[in-house]
C-alpha cells in the first residue's frame, strides 16, 4: 500500500522539488519509505507502507534495463502466479514484491496488462522508449487515482491534496448535495478528474486517451444461475474462503474490522480458519442502544477466540468533525466515516492491514432499499393512499426508524424503478438544491445513475439496481470512505467481497437468491449460517452508522449552529443562510429527520474552511454558485 503521484509535461524537465512536495503530502499513506524517478519531462514518486517484501520492495521499480518504471498503490493477490508465468517467459526479477510484476506484465501485454490483475490497485507506469505514461485503476474502484491535465501537463496523485486546486466545479457541488459524496469522474475542482474504475489512461506528447479494460456487470436475465440451492451454497462458501485466503497474504499481521454484521463476521470466521494465531479484531460501539453493535461483535470474537479491541464512541464534534475534514480532501458526508476513522485508528495501533466487509450488501442484496424496490413493483400504487397518514408520523432519532423508512417509501414508490431507488437514498432533491443554492442547474446528477443503469438492459431489475450501487455508491461513498479513513492512520484496508472469485458468482445469482419479501441476503445467510453466531443471522441490518439524528438534537446542536452560522455561510457564498436555518430548525424540533442533510452541510462547510480558505495564497476558488 502506498501513496503515488507524478507529473508528465511537454513543457521541459520536471522539477524534483515540486515532485518531492507532492509526495510529502501523501506521507500518511506510506510512512515506511519514499522514492522517486525523473526522466526529463516525467516524474514518478511513491510513499510506501511496507506490506509484502519489506526489505527490497521500495518504489519506483523498473524492469531489467530500467527503461520502464512503475509505482503502485494497492495489492495484487495473483502476483505469484503472474510472476511464475513471466519468469517462464524469460523475465528476470530483482525483488519478491507484487509491484515488480507490473513492469514485466506491461512488457508482455502493453496496455492490456491491467486485464490480468486480481487485486486492488492504482498504477502509474512510465514507458521510456515510447515516452508514454500509463495510469490504471482496479475494476472495482477500491483504490483512488486523480489526474489534472492543463496546458500540456498531466499531474496525478492518490489524493487531491497533492495536486493544484483551482476553481470549484458547480456540477460537483450539485452532485454532492444529491449524494453526500462526489461521483467519478467529477471532483470538487473543475480541472481535476477521478480515473473511473476499470479504466486505463494513456498519455503521450501532451494528449491522453481513456479506455475501459473491465466492467463487472450482471448477467442477462436468461443466463442467471438456477442450480440446486445446496450446490450454490457450497460454491459460495468455497469462493469466499478462497478470497479471504488470498487477502491474508502479507509479511505483517492482518486484522479484521468487525462491525457486528454478517459480512465482517464471515470474514472473521474465514480468517480464523486460515490463521495459525488468534485473529485481531476491532470494533466501535455507541452509547445509544439502537446503534450499538458491540454485543454482536463480541459474540463473533468469543466464538473464534480473537484478540479483540473495542471503543465506545461519544460525540466530540470540536475534535472529530474537523479531523474528518482534514482526512477527506474533498467534501464527503457519509456520517459512518466517523466510526470508520476511529476503528481504523484503533486497528492501526496493533496491525498494518485489516479486512473490511464492503461490497457484501451491493452484491448479495443487503439493503432495505432492495426490499423496497421489490415491494414497490407490487404495492407502489397503494403508497399514495397511505401517504397522508404516514407523513403525520413523528420523527424518531432511532436508527433506521419506522417513520423514516415509511416516509421515504410513500414519497417515492410511484416513480420509475431507477428514480425511486435513488429517491429512497437522495439527500437534497432538485427543488431543495435550488432553494439551498439559489441556482437551477442544467446538470442533473441522476444522469450518472441513468447512464450506468442503461448499460445493463436485459438483466433482472433488482440486479440492475444493485449494479448502479456497485458502480457508484460503493465506489464513491463506501470505498472512498474506507480508503481515506484507514490511510489517514497508515492502515491498509482490504475488501475480500470485491474479488472476481466472489463478484462473478454474485452477479449471476437470480433475484430470489438475494431478496425474498422482507428477507435480504437470502443465499449468503444460508451459506454462512455454519460460520457465524445464530443471533446475527436473525437480527435486522443496522449498518455501520452513527446516531447523527440524536446527536444533532443534543450534544452536536451548538456545534452545528456555530459551524453553519449565517456569517460563515455568507462568507463562503454557496448556501442560503435562511434555507440552512430552516433545515436545522425542522430537524431539532423533531418535525423530520434531516440529519443526513445537516451532516452534508457541516461536511462541506468544514471542508471549505480547511482546504480552501486555509489553502495556499495562489489557490483560485470560484464562487460558482453565488
Amino acid at each position: 500500500m502506498c501513496g503515488i503521484c507524478g507529473i508528465a509535461t511537454t513543457g521541459g524537465a520536471v522539477d524534483p522539488a515540486r515532485l518531492a512536495a507532492m509526495s510529502e503530502t501523501l506521507v500518511h499513506r506510506g510512512p515506511d519509505s519514499e522514492g522517486s524517478f525523473v526522466d526529463g519531462g516525467v516524474g514518478l514518486a511513491a510513499r510506501r507502507l511496507a506490506i509484502i517484501d519489506l526489505q527490497t520492495g521500495d518504489q519506483p521499480i523498473g524492469n531489467e534495463d530500467g527503461r520502464i518504471q512503475v509505482v503502485q498503490n494497492g495489492e495484487l493477490y495473483n502476483y505469484r502466479e503472474l510472476r511464475h508465468d513471466l519468469e517462464r517467459a524469460g523475465h528476470t526479477f530483482a525483488t519478491h514484491c507484487d509491484t515488480e510484476v507490473l513492469v514485466h506484465l506491461y512488457e508482455e501485454h502493453g496496455l492490456d496488462f491491467a486485464e490480468r490483475l486480481r487485486g486492488m490497485f492504482a498504477v502509474a507506469l512510465w514507458d521510456g522508449p515510447q515516452r508514454r505514461l500509463v495510469l490504471a485503476r482496479d475494476r472495482y474502484g477500491i483504490k483512488p487515482l486523480y489526474y489534472r491535465e492543463v496546458d500540456g501537463e498531466l499531474a496525478f496523485a492518490s489524493e487531491l491534496r497533492a495536486l493544484p486546486r483551482g476553481a470549484i466545479d458547480p456540477d460537483a457541488v450539485e452532485a454532492f448535495l444529491a449524494f453526500n459524496c462526489i461521483p467519478a469522474p467529477l471532483t470538487i475542482f473543475r480541472e481535476t478528474r477521478k480515473l473511473p474504475p476499470g479504466h486505463v489512461l494513456s498519455w503521450q506528447a501532451g494528449r491522453h486517451e481513456l479506455t475501459r479494460f473491465a466492467r463487472p456487470a450482471p448477467v442477462s436475465a436468461d443466463e442467471v444461475r438456477h442450480e440446486d440451492e445446496a450446490e450454490l451454497i457450497e460454491e459460495l462458501r468455497a469462493r469466499l474462503r478462497d478470497s479471504v485466503r488470498a487477502h491474508l497474504v502479507a509479511d505483517v499481521p492482518v486484522g479484521v474490522l468487525l462491525s457486528g454484521g454478517i459480512d465482517s463476521a464471515t470474514l472473521t470466521a474465514l480468517a480464523a480458519a486460515e490463521s495459525t494465531e488468534p485473529v485481531r479484531t476491532f470494533s466501535i460501539g455507541f452509547e445509544e442502544r439502537s446503534f450499538d453493535e458491540l454485543a454482536d461483535a463480541r459474540l463473533v470474537a468469543e466464538q473464534y477466540g480473537t484478540r479483540h479491541e473495542e471503543l465506545v464512541l461519544r460525540p466530540d464534534a470540536a475534535l472529530l468533525l474537523p479531523a474528518l475534514a482534514e482526512a477527506f480532501d474533498e467534501p464527503f458526508a457519509d456520517s459512518s466515516a466517523l466510526p470508520t476513522y476511529l476503528v481504523s485508528k484503533l486497528a492501526a495501533e496493533h496491525v498494518k492491514v485489516a479486512l473490511s466487509g464492503e461490497g457484501g450488501d451491493e452484491l448479495f442484496g443487503g439493503y432495505y432499499t432492495y426490499t423496497a424496490d421489490m415491494l414497490a413493483t407490487r404495492y407502489g400504487a397503494l403508497a399514495g393512499f397511505a401517504r397522508p397518514l404516514v407523513e403525520r408520523l413523528p420523527s424518531s432519532s432511532a436508527k433506521a426508524s419506522f417513520d423514516y423508512k415509511a416516509k421515504r417509501f410513500v414519497r417515492a414508490a410511484h416513480l420509475p424503478p431507477l428514480e425511486r431507488h435513488h429517491a429512497w437514498k437522495e439527500i437534497f432533491s432538485a427543488d431543495a438544491r435550488a432553494e439551498l443554492t439559489g441556482r437551477h442547474s442544467d446538470f442533473d446528477p441522476i444522469d450518472l445513475l441513468r447512464t450506468r443503469f442503461a448499460e445493463t438492459e436485459g438483466a433482472e431489475l433488482l440486479t440492475r439496481l444493485q449494479d448502479v450501487d456497485l458502480g457508484i455508491y460503493l465506489v464513491d461513498d463506501l470505498l472512498a470512505k474506507t480508503d481515506r479513513a484507514s490511510m489517514a492512520h497508515s492502515l491498509e484496508a482490504r475488501v475480500p467481497f470485491l474479488d472476481p472469485f466472489v463478484t462473478n458468482f454474485a452477479l449471476a445469482l437470480p433475484t430470489e437468491q438475494k431478496v425474498q419479501g422482507l428477507r435480504k441476503k437470502v443465499l449468503l445467510r444460508k451459506a454462512v449460517a455454519p460460520l457465524v453466531p445464530a443471533p446475527l443471522l436473525r437480527r435486522r441490518k443496522r449498518g455501520f452508522s452513527i446516531p447523527a439524528a440524536a446527536w444533532l438534537r443534543g450534544e452536536l446542536e451548538p456545534f452545528a449552529r456555530d459551524t453553519l452560522s449565517s456569517d460563515t455561510l455568507r462568507r463562503q457564498g454557496f448556501f442560503d443562510p435562511g434555507a440552512v436555518r430552516r433545515i436545522l430548525e425542522d430537524h431539532v424540533s423533531g418535525k423530520e429527520d434531516l440529519s443526513r442533510q445537516l451532516w452534508g452541510l457541516l461536511a462541506f462547510t468544514l471542508w471549505h474552511e480547511r482546504h480552501v480558505e486555509n489553502a495556499p495564497r495562489e489557490t483560485s476558488v470560484a464562487r460558482a454558485l453565488a
